[in-house]
């Protein structure tokens, strides 16, 4: 992905997590409140201070989503972070140090079943979810993040292809 030069302190850390069911495809939730077109969205959640990105992506897999680490497989993180900018509304309305967001991504191979998906678990963030086709999320995602779902779904598409139950 062709960056820009970036400060990363001007970035708030930030995990993205590809969770791909055995028939290969991807968790997307529907942002809770959300107004307008593209609120489909894979889970995503910031780092705290001092954290791994690795420990927050399955910290957040659980916040969101309410599926345990007991129940993936990490199968792949991206080696560098990737950015995206906040649009000016935004960063005027959020206000903050933050120009927008860099991102570790994970792939994780989903081994539980539907029910273990529970949305309920803390504040919810999502009001529905459903499997896709990761080469259809960045159609789902708002504009400004799409350049970055457009990437994960080219480094993660070696994950799409159904696998056997254990």
């Amino acid at each position: 992905m062709s960056e820009l030069i970036r400060d990363p302190e001007r970035y708030r850390p930030n995990v993205g997590l590809a969770m791909f069911s055995r028939a290969g495809h991807v968790f997307v939730g529907r942002r809770i409140n959300g107004r307008g077109a593209f609120q489909w969205q894979m889970p995503q959640g910031g780092v705290d201070p001092g954290e791994a990105p690795d420990i927050a992506a399955l910290r957040e897999l659980e916040e969101e989503i309410g599926v345990p680490e007991t129940l993936v497989d990490v199968l792949q993180e991206t080696d560098e972070w990737l950015y995206y900018d906040f649009p000016a509304e935004l960063r005027r309305r959020m206000g903050g140090p933050y120009l927008g967001q860099r991102q570790k991504w994970f792939a994780l191979r989903f081994r539980g079943s539907d029910s273990d998906v529970r949305l309920d678990r803390h504040t919810p963030e999502f009001d529905a979810w459903r499997w896709a086709p990761l080469s259809e999320t960045p159609a789902l995602i708002v504009p400004f993040k799409r350049p970055v779902y457009e990437e994960v779904a080219r480094r993660f598409a070696g994950w799409t292809d159904p696998v056997s139950p254990r």
